[in-house]
């Protein structure tokens, strides 16, 4: 008996599911310290942002304690995540749910 093979969509969803499970967020935490314009400035520059969303993900952090600021793989987000550290800020990579 021939075997049954998923439907195209099945196999794109499971290969979402796949490709996500390698995906992980940078969270951006709040602080006392740093000011919007800083933090603005270092996400513009570690994490590639446009000035509106670095200003967006500030807000975000400063209003609700914490912001993912960028997603990607593991891989690439460390020297990242260590780069927002060095700076002064709060973060710490966490995988994508």
């Amino acid at each position: 008996m021939p075997e049954t093979q998923s439907t195209p969509t099945e196999q794109q969803e499971n290969e979402l599911l796949v490709e996500k499970s390698h995906l992980f967020n940078i969270i951006l935490y709040n602080d006392d310290f740093n000011t919007f314009d800083y933090v603005i400035k270092i996400l513009i520059e570690v994490c590639e942002h446009t000035p509106e969303q670095a200003e967006q993900c500030a807000f975000i952090v400063h209003y609700s304690g914490k912001c993912p600021v960028k997603t990607g793989s593991y891989e690439d987000l460390l020297p990242r995540c260590a780069k927002l550290k060095n700076s002064g800020l709060t973060a710490e990579i966490h995988p994508c749910e």
